[in-house]
């Protein structure tokens, strides 16, 4: 009872109108939801990027990737420049970057017909938003929406209110935007003397469509007590953003409404190594699980 509970909220809609389908479910068409995470190679301007490979290896890696997780069961997909490490501020990101990004996430668009999200790291959101209404994907993640953080890229600012903006004006008020609540990586010492309540409710207040929470590093799951924090908080539909695996989705599933998974369905459990097309058929068919046993009980509380 308490998976089936915590798998059907609704939320309210950004003007304070009627309670409507959340971003998740309004999406993916189901309950609990696993994004499937694509690091995409080293792109043009970035370090380890290799001229003599080009873009045509990026996009093979894309939508090789991308055709494996669709198979296996994942209702969705992010795209992220996971190998321009080590990543910049938003705006020293130059327009290398996103044009790029664009190519290869519409490549994903076209040969998978899920929906696709888009993060530019670090932090670029108004990139992201480009990149998104370029390609045709939904959604974008924010790293830091609101409030601030100190990343290894240094002082990192939320600026929602510019973002909002910059989207309505490029026509892209269709993409939500998924934030991060403390993210992963970063430390929170400035925003120290605000709880997890507040900074979630501050997401929530400057127009998140949905709230993501990480644990402190790649591949670190969330605690219990911080999915459970950040849920109470508002309304918006949760995502579990790292270190989600079979051992644990049982542990996620009944606080979340969905998960994006990256490094345990990578070859050795790291985020740089290759997809592990039978890691994500069993994940799946473990979310799978879950929601048939939800169900049952739902339906057995009901008949009651």
């Amino acid at each position: 009872m308490e998976i089936m509970a915590a798998l059907s909220r609704t939320v309210t809609d950004r003007t304070g109108g009627v309670p409507e389908c959340g971003d998740l479910e309004r999406l993916f068409g189901r309950r609990f939801a696993l994004i499937g995470m694509i690091h995409l190679l080293p792109l043009p301007g970035s370090p380890r990027f290799t001229p003599k490979r080009g873009m045509d290896a990026v996009i093979r890696q894309a939508t090789d990737e991308a055709r494996v997780l669709v198979d296996a069961g994942f209702d969705g997909l992010i795209v992220e420049n996971g190998w321009d490490i080590p990543f910049l501020k938003p705006d020293d990101i130059g327009p290398e970057t996103p044009a790029a990004m664009a190519v290869a996430a519409a490549e994903v668009a076209r040969t998978v017909g899920v929906p696709l999200g888009i993060n530019c790291l670090a932090n670029a959101v108004d990139r992201s938003l480009a990149v998104a209404a370029a390609a045709g994907a939904q959604f974008v993640r924010s790293n830091q929406w609101v409030n601030a953080y100190v990343a290894n890229e240094g002082l990192v600012e939320g600026r929602a209110g510019m973002m909002t903006r910059y989207r309505h004006a490029i026509g892209a008020d269709h993409v939500t935007v998924w934030a991060d609540v403390q993210v992963k990586l970063g430390a929170h010492a400035i925003t120290a003397d605000r709880s997890l309540t507040d900074q979630a409710r501050d997401a929530a207040w400057f127009d998140a469509d949905a709230l993501i929470v990480t644990g402190t590093r790649l591949g670190d799951a969330p605690t219990t007590a911080h999915l459970q924090t950040i849920r109470a908080a508002t309304g918006l539909p949760l995502v579990a953003g790292s270190g989600v695996r079979i051992d644990n989705l049982a542990d996620i599933v009944p606080h979340t409404d969905g998960a994006i998974v990256g490094s345990s369905i990578k070859s050795g459990g790291v985020w740089r190594g290759h997809i592990d097309r039978d890691v994500c058929e069993r994940l799946c068919a473990a979310r799978d699980v879950l929601e048939r046993q939800a169900e049952e009980a739902a339906s057995q509380d009901g008949s009651r």
